[in-house]
């Protein structure tokens, strides 16, 4: 099998495929070799992540649900100086209430675009004219074929164990992915509960064609968080996240914390005390503002390189198949 350090240099075209398996609708529609992406989170999924993504054979996402636009552009103009390879960009609408971020997105330049957090019907169509990619993120069946019927080219699945903002009826990915993947023909990417090879075979087993990794790269060496959330991650058990704001939506699963575990119970919309975020994530307050990340930071022993992270995940993606092959 390849080593994913051939797709770190600036070099032209495509690489090959380094698993058979990867050859397929999600990588073609990334343009990518490993059909994996990184979560858009936040102030997080900025161009210091997200080009380590690309440059590792994956793809990289910019985000917008900070709301700061200006911010977003400049981390596009940096990723064209930190990478060749591709990249996308995702539209989180609850969070971007400028009208006119279709436009922004696509004067951008960018070709790969995942829309969540609001109707699908809302962007597809102007983004998709204009020759983008669009994928759109769901959390349920229903949610899955409204967004088919729209018109999207894929879908991003994300199970409730995930983390960040979700669901108020949560269901795992084990449940949702085949579930989805028995009612619609479009390529499908895997989100929650996947951090490595094996869980991505998993994935593909139950009809993904691709990964997303989110609170794996939150932890990861190019993250910009500060080092003490990327420690609260490698210290917490599996039953070391809560989920928050059931009663409203979105939900938000996120980190147990004194902050945290005072508003689990709350039956007001907590958003009104998420806190300093840029202080929690920046400046390394955990009581600063919640702290979301998946059930699956129980599984994450350690800060790695995004290089590492990703060719780990397509060596144990290997193994785990040609084990299952007998």
């Amino acid at each position: 099998m390849a080593s994913t350090a051939a797709y770190g240099g600036r070099v032209t075209g495509q690489p090959a495929h380094p698993h058979p398996a990867f050859d397929n609708r999600v990588s073609r529609d990334l343009g990518v070799p490993i059909p994996i992406v990184q979560a858009p989170m936040g102030w997080i999924a900025r161009s210091q992540l997200a080009s380590a993504v690309s440059r590792a054979g994956a793809c990289g996402i910019i985000e917008t649900s900070s709301g700061e636009l200006d911010a977003v552009k400049a981390e596009i103009a940096k990723m064209r100086d930190l990478t060749d390879r591709p990249f996308g960009v995702n539209i989180a609408q609850a969070f971007v209430r400028d009208p006119s971020i279709a436009e922004f997105v696509i004067e951008q330049g960018v070709k790969f675009v995942t829309t969540s957090a609001g109707s699908p019907t809302k962007y597809t169509s102007i983004l998709k004219s204009a020759g983008l990619t669009v994928y759109h993120v769901v959390p349920t069946l229903s949610a899955a074929l409204k967004a088919v019927d729209a018109g999207v080219d894929g879908l991003v699945v994300e199970g409730g164990e995930g983390g960040g903002f979700k669901s108020p009826t949560p269901v795992s990915t084990m449940v949702l992915l085949p579930l989805v993947r028995s009612k619609v023909e479009v390529p499908i990417i895997a989100a929650g509960g996947i951090m490595d090879g094996a869980t991505m075979a998993a994935a593909f087993a139950l009809g993904a064609e691709g990964v997303q990794l989110g609170t794996r790269m939150v932890s990861a060496a190019e993250s910009p968080v500060h080092p003490n959330w990327k420690q609260a991650i490698v210290d917490a058990a599996e039953t070391d996240t809560l989920f928050l704001n059931q009663r409203h939506s979105p939900a938000l699963r996120a980190l147990r914390t004194a902050r945290t575990a005072r508003l689990v119970d709350a039956e007001h919309n907590v958003f009104g005390d998420f806190g300093d975020a840029k202080a929690l994530y920046f400046g390394g307050d955990m009581e600063a503002a919640i702290a979301l990340s998946g059930q699956v930071a129980g599984r994450i022993e350690s800060v790695r390189p995004v290089a590492d992270i990703i060719a780990d995940t397509v060596r144990e993606f290997g193994e785990t198949v040609a084990r299952l092959q007998g």
